[in-house]
Protein backbone atom coordinates (compact mmCIF):
# COMPACT_ATOMS: atom_id res chain seq x y z
CA UNK A 1 0.00 0.00 0.00
CA UNK A 2 1.37 3.38 -0.97
CA UNK A 3 0.87 6.84 0.38
CA UNK A 4 0.28 10.05 -1.56
CA UNK A 5 2.77 11.95 0.57
CA UNK A 6 5.73 13.06 -1.57
CA UNK A 7 7.22 9.88 -0.34
CA UNK A 8 9.28 7.54 -1.95
CA UNK A 9 9.54 7.32 -5.66
CA UNK A 10 10.78 3.74 -5.27
CA UNK A 11 7.52 2.85 -3.51
CA UNK A 12 5.58 4.36 -6.40
CA UNK A 13 7.61 2.34 -8.92
CA UNK A 14 6.93 -0.89 -7.05
CA UNK A 15 3.23 -0.04 -6.96
CA UNK A 16 3.22 0.75 -10.70
CA UNK A 17 4.73 -2.66 -11.48
CA UNK A 18 2.12 -4.32 -9.29
CA UNK A 19 -0.60 -2.45 -11.18
CA UNK A 20 0.79 -3.57 -14.54
CA UNK A 21 0.83 -7.18 -13.46
CA UNK A 22 -2.77 -7.06 -12.24
CA UNK A 23 -4.06 -5.26 -15.33
CA UNK A 24 -4.18 -8.53 -17.28
CA UNK A 25 -6.64 -10.07 -14.83
CA UNK A 26 -8.32 -6.95 -13.46
CA UNK A 27 -7.25 -4.16 -11.16
CA UNK A 28 -7.09 -4.69 -7.42
CA UNK A 29 -7.50 -1.07 -6.34
CA UNK A 30 -7.86 0.15 -2.76
CA UNK A 31 -8.19 3.58 -1.22
CA UNK A 32 -8.27 4.37 2.51
CA UNK A 33 -9.02 7.90 3.75
CA UNK A 34 -9.11 9.12 7.34
CA UNK A 35 -10.38 12.53 8.44
CA UNK A 36 -9.74 14.20 11.81
CA UNK A 37 -10.90 17.36 13.50
CA UNK A 38 -8.18 19.80 14.55
CA UNK A 39 -9.70 22.76 16.36
CA UNK A 40 -12.17 24.21 13.87
CA UNK A 41 -10.64 22.43 10.87
CA UNK A 42 -11.25 19.00 9.35
CA UNK A 43 -8.03 17.55 7.93
CA UNK A 44 -7.31 14.57 5.71
CA UNK A 45 -4.96 12.85 8.11
CA UNK A 46 -4.57 9.51 6.36
CA UNK A 47 -4.49 8.75 2.64
CA UNK A 48 -3.28 5.40 1.33
CA UNK A 49 -3.84 3.63 -1.96
CA UNK A 50 -3.03 0.57 -3.99
CA UNK A 51 -3.72 0.63 -7.72
CA UNK A 52 -5.75 3.20 -9.65
CA UNK A 53 -7.85 4.93 -7.01
CA UNK A 54 -6.73 8.41 -5.99
CA UNK A 55 -7.54 11.55 -4.09
CA UNK A 56 -5.32 14.35 -5.34
CA UNK A 57 -5.77 16.84 -2.49
CA UNK A 58 -8.11 18.04 0.23
CA UNK A 59 -10.39 20.91 -0.78
CA UNK A 60 -12.16 23.53 1.32
CA UNK A 61 -14.93 25.03 -0.86
CA UNK A 62 -16.89 26.31 2.17
CA UNK A 63 -14.57 26.86 5.11
CA UNK A 64 -12.07 24.92 7.20
CA UNK A 65 -14.75 22.90 8.96
CA UNK A 66 -15.71 20.90 5.85
CA UNK A 67 -13.05 18.87 4.03
CA UNK A 68 -14.00 17.80 0.52
CA UNK A 69 -12.30 15.15 -1.60
CA UNK A 70 -12.83 14.04 -5.19
CA UNK A 71 -12.26 10.30 -5.63
CA UNK A 72 -10.62 9.66 -9.00
CA UNK A 73 -10.40 6.35 -10.87
CA UNK A 74 -7.88 7.09 -13.68
CA UNK A 75 -8.79 4.11 -15.93
CA UNK A 76 -12.25 5.77 -16.27
CA UNK A 77 -14.00 2.42 -16.44
CA UNK A 78 -14.47 -0.85 -14.57
CA UNK A 79 -13.87 -4.12 -16.41
CA UNK A 80 -14.37 -7.81 -15.64
CA UNK A 81 -12.18 -8.93 -12.75
CA UNK A 82 -11.65 -5.45 -11.29
CA UNK A 83 -11.95 -5.08 -7.52
CA UNK A 84 -12.32 -1.55 -6.10
CA UNK A 85 -12.34 -1.00 -2.34
CA UNK A 86 -12.81 2.35 -0.60
CA UNK A 87 -12.59 2.81 3.17
CA UNK A 88 -13.70 6.24 4.34
CA UNK A 89 -13.28 7.06 8.06
CA UNK A 90 -14.32 10.26 9.85
CA UNK A 91 -13.05 10.65 13.40
CA UNK A 92 -14.91 12.45 16.20
CA UNK A 93 -16.18 15.86 15.13
CA UNK A 94 -14.87 15.72 11.55
CA UNK A 95 -17.03 16.84 8.61
CA UNK A 96 -16.02 15.14 5.36
CA UNK A 97 -17.60 15.27 1.93
CA UNK A 98 -16.73 13.03 -1.03
CA UNK A 99 -17.78 13.11 -4.66
CA UNK A 100 -16.50 11.91 -8.05
CA UNK A 101 -15.57 13.74 -11.26
CA UNK A 102 -17.84 11.76 -13.58
CA UNK A 103 -19.92 8.66 -14.11
CA UNK A 104 -18.51 5.29 -13.06
CA UNK A 105 -18.66 3.20 -16.24
CA UNK A 106 -18.91 -0.56 -15.94
CA UNK A 107 -18.01 -2.30 -19.20
CA UNK A 108 -19.36 -5.46 -20.79
CA UNK A 109 -18.05 -8.73 -19.35
CA UNK A 110 -17.49 -12.08 -20.99
CA UNK A 111 -18.39 -13.81 -17.73
CA UNK A 112 -16.42 -12.56 -14.73
CA UNK A 113 -17.80 -10.09 -12.22
CA UNK A 114 -16.28 -6.72 -11.39
CA UNK A 115 -16.78 -5.58 -7.81
CA UNK A 116 -16.81 -2.34 -5.85
CA UNK A 117 -17.07 -2.08 -2.07
CA UNK A 118 -17.28 1.20 -0.16
CA UNK A 119 -17.34 1.39 3.63
CA UNK A 120 -18.04 4.66 5.42
CA UNK A 121 -17.24 4.84 9.13
CA UNK A 122 -18.15 7.89 11.19
CA UNK A 123 -17.41 8.36 14.89
CA UNK A 124 -19.63 10.28 17.31
CA UNK A 125 -20.02 13.92 16.32
CA UNK A 126 -18.80 13.35 12.76
CA UNK A 127 -20.67 14.20 9.56
CA UNK A 128 -20.11 12.39 6.27
CA UNK A 129 -21.61 13.35 2.91
CA UNK A 130 -21.26 10.74 0.16
CA UNK A 131 -22.27 12.42 -3.12
CA UNK A 132 -20.93 10.44 -6.10
CA UNK A 133 -22.09 10.88 -9.67
CA UNK A 134 -23.92 8.03 -11.32
CA UNK A 135 -22.99 4.41 -11.99
CA UNK A 136 -23.52 3.43 -15.64
CA UNK A 137 -23.76 -0.26 -16.49
CA UNK A 138 -23.05 -1.08 -20.13
CA UNK A 139 -25.08 -3.88 -21.66
CA UNK A 140 -23.47 -7.16 -20.59
CA UNK A 141 -21.78 -5.78 -17.48
CA UNK A 142 -21.62 -8.08 -14.46
CA UNK A 143 -21.31 -5.91 -11.36
CA UNK A 144 -21.31 -6.40 -7.61
CA UNK A 145 -21.60 -3.04 -5.84
CA UNK A 146 -21.79 -2.49 -2.08
CA UNK A 147 -22.06 0.53 0.21
CA UNK A 148 -21.92 0.05 3.97
CA UNK A 149 -22.34 2.97 6.41
CA UNK A 150 -21.27 2.40 10.02
CA UNK A 151 -22.18 5.21 12.41
CA UNK A 152 -21.22 5.57 16.06
CA UNK A 153 -23.09 7.59 18.68
CA UNK A 154 -24.66 10.67 17.13
CA UNK A 155 -22.69 10.60 13.86
CA UNK A 156 -24.61 11.84 10.82
CA UNK A 157 -24.68 10.72 7.20
CA UNK A 158 -26.29 11.87 3.98
CA UNK A 159 -25.63 10.33 0.60
CA UNK A 160 -26.96 8.63 -2.49
CA UNK A 161 -26.44 6.16 -5.28
CA UNK A 162 -27.77 6.53 -8.86
CA UNK A 163 -27.63 3.67 -11.37
CA UNK A 164 -28.26 3.71 -15.12
CA UNK A 165 -28.86 0.42 -16.97
CA UNK A 166 -27.34 0.74 -20.42
CA UNK A 167 -26.04 3.72 -22.37
CA UNK A 168 -29.42 5.29 -22.85
CA UNK A 169 -28.12 8.27 -24.83
CA UNK A 170 -27.16 5.89 -27.64
CA UNK A 171 -30.27 3.75 -27.29
CA UNK A 172 -28.54 0.86 -25.56
CA UNK A 173 -30.59 -1.24 -23.14
CA UNK A 174 -29.43 -3.60 -20.41
CA UNK A 175 -30.31 -6.78 -22.29
CA UNK A 176 -27.71 -9.06 -20.72
CA UNK A 177 -25.50 -9.00 -17.65
CA UNK A 178 -26.23 -8.88 -13.95
CA UNK A 179 -26.25 -6.34 -11.13
CA UNK A 180 -25.93 -7.33 -7.48
CA UNK A 181 -26.21 -4.29 -5.23
CA UNK A 182 -26.30 -3.85 -1.45
CA UNK A 183 -26.76 -0.78 0.72
CA UNK A 184 -26.50 -1.13 4.54
CA UNK A 185 -26.76 1.36 7.38
CA UNK A 186 -25.68 0.49 10.92
CA UNK A 187 -25.43 2.53 14.10
CA UNK A 188 -23.36 1.21 16.98
CA UNK A 189 -23.37 -2.17 15.26
CA UNK A 190 -27.16 -2.39 14.91
CA UNK A 191 -28.54 -2.77 11.38
CA UNK A 192 -31.04 0.05 10.89
CA UNK A 193 -31.72 -0.19 7.17
CA UNK A 194 -30.68 -2.40 4.28
CA UNK A 195 -31.39 -2.68 0.58
CA UNK A 196 -30.66 -5.62 -1.72
CA UNK A 197 -31.02 -5.51 -5.51
CA UNK A 198 -30.38 -8.33 -7.97
CA UNK A 199 -31.19 -7.56 -11.60
CA UNK A 200 -30.67 -9.78 -14.63
CA UNK A 201 -30.45 -8.11 -18.02
CA UNK A 202 -33.58 -8.59 -20.16
CA UNK A 203 -35.42 -10.30 -17.27
CA UNK A 204 -39.18 -9.80 -17.38
CA UNK A 205 -38.99 -8.41 -13.84
CA UNK A 206 -37.29 -5.28 -15.17
CA UNK A 207 -40.49 -4.44 -17.02
CA UNK A 208 -42.71 -5.11 -14.00
CA UNK A 209 -44.36 -2.16 -12.31
CA UNK A 210 -43.32 -3.74 -8.99
CA UNK A 211 -39.64 -3.41 -9.96
CA UNK A 212 -38.62 -0.72 -12.48
CA UNK A 213 -41.46 -0.67 -14.96
CA UNK A 214 -38.98 -0.62 -17.80
CA UNK A 215 -37.19 2.49 -16.53
CA UNK A 216 -33.40 2.41 -17.01
CA UNK A 217 -32.46 4.83 -14.20
CA UNK A 218 -33.02 4.35 -10.48
CA UNK A 219 -31.49 5.67 -7.29
CA UNK A 220 -31.62 5.77 -3.51
CA UNK A 221 -30.73 8.56 -1.11
CA UNK A 222 -30.58 8.26 2.67
CA UNK A 223 -30.12 10.67 5.54
CA UNK A 224 -29.41 9.57 9.10
CA UNK A 225 -30.56 10.27 11.65
CA UNK A 226 -34.08 10.99 10.41
CA UNK A 227 -34.15 14.55 11.81
CA UNK A 228 -36.95 15.81 9.59
CA UNK A 229 -39.78 17.82 11.09
CA UNK A 230 -43.24 17.45 9.60
CA UNK A 231 -42.73 20.75 7.78
CA UNK A 232 -39.41 19.67 6.30
CA UNK A 233 -40.80 16.26 5.38
CA UNK A 234 -43.66 17.96 3.53
CA UNK A 235 -41.18 20.17 1.70
CA UNK A 236 -39.17 17.12 0.64
CA UNK A 237 -42.28 15.33 -0.54
CA UNK A 238 -43.24 18.40 -2.50
CA UNK A 239 -40.12 18.25 -4.69
CA UNK A 240 -41.08 17.32 -8.25
CA UNK A 241 -38.85 15.37 -10.64
CA UNK A 242 -38.13 16.86 -14.04
CA UNK A 243 -38.97 13.42 -15.41
CA UNK A 244 -39.62 10.06 -13.80
CA UNK A 245 -40.91 9.84 -10.25
CA UNK A 246 -39.56 10.22 -6.74
CA UNK A 247 -40.77 9.44 -3.24
CA UNK A 248 -39.60 10.17 0.31
CA UNK A 249 -40.18 7.92 3.32
CA UNK A 250 -39.44 8.86 6.94
CA UNK A 251 -38.50 5.85 9.05
CA UNK A 252 -37.59 5.90 12.78
CA UNK A 253 -33.83 6.07 12.16
CA UNK A 254 -33.38 7.08 8.52
CA UNK A 255 -34.99 9.15 5.80
CA UNK A 256 -35.11 7.33 2.45
CA UNK A 257 -35.72 8.87 -0.97
CA UNK A 258 -36.14 6.90 -4.20
CA UNK A 259 -36.02 7.84 -7.86
CA UNK A 260 -37.05 5.82 -10.90
CA UNK A 261 -37.22 7.13 -14.45
CA UNK A 262 -35.37 7.55 -17.71
CA UNK A 263 -33.06 10.49 -16.94
CA UNK A 264 -29.75 10.60 -15.10
CA UNK A 265 -29.95 14.39 -15.02
CA UNK A 266 -33.41 14.25 -13.44
CA UNK A 267 -32.21 11.81 -10.78
CA UNK A 268 -29.21 14.02 -9.97
CA UNK A 269 -31.37 17.14 -9.77
CA UNK A 270 -33.97 15.44 -7.58
CA UNK A 271 -31.44 14.19 -5.03
CA UNK A 272 -29.43 17.44 -5.07
CA UNK A 273 -32.63 19.39 -4.38
CA UNK A 274 -33.47 17.11 -1.45
CA UNK A 275 -29.90 17.48 -0.19
CA UNK A 276 -30.34 21.24 -0.31
CA UNK A 277 -33.41 20.95 1.90
CA UNK A 278 -32.00 18.39 4.34
CA UNK A 279 -28.44 19.58 4.82
CA UNK A 280 -29.26 22.57 7.08
CA UNK A 281 -31.17 20.26 9.45
CA UNK A 282 -28.58 17.51 9.35
CA UNK A 283 -25.35 19.52 9.28
CA UNK A 284 -26.35 23.09 10.18
CA UNK A 285 -25.17 24.33 6.77
CA UNK A 286 -26.68 25.42 3.49
CA UNK A 287 -25.87 23.17 0.55
CA UNK A 288 -22.89 24.21 -1.59
CA UNK A 289 -22.64 22.18 -4.78
CA UNK A 290 -19.18 20.73 -5.49
CA UNK A 291 -17.54 22.66 -8.33
CA UNK A 292 -16.57 19.42 -10.07
CA UNK A 293 -20.26 18.88 -10.90
CA UNK A 294 -20.10 21.86 -13.28
CA UNK A 295 -17.13 20.60 -15.32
Amino acid sequence: MTSDSPAISRGRAIDDRAQGKSAATGWDARLALRFEREGGRTVLRGREHVGPLRVQKALYPEDDAVCQVVVVHPPAGVVAGDSLTIDFAAETGAHAQATTPGAAKWYRSTGRFARSSTTVRAESGAIVEWLPLETMLFDGARAGIGLVIELSGDARFIGWDVTCLGRTASGERFESGRLEQRFDLRRDGELLWCDRIVLEGSARALQSGAVLGGAPVFGTMIAAPSVTSDVLLAACRGVQCDSGSGAVTRLPHVLVARYVGDSIAAARTYFATLWGLLRPALAGREAVHPRIWNT
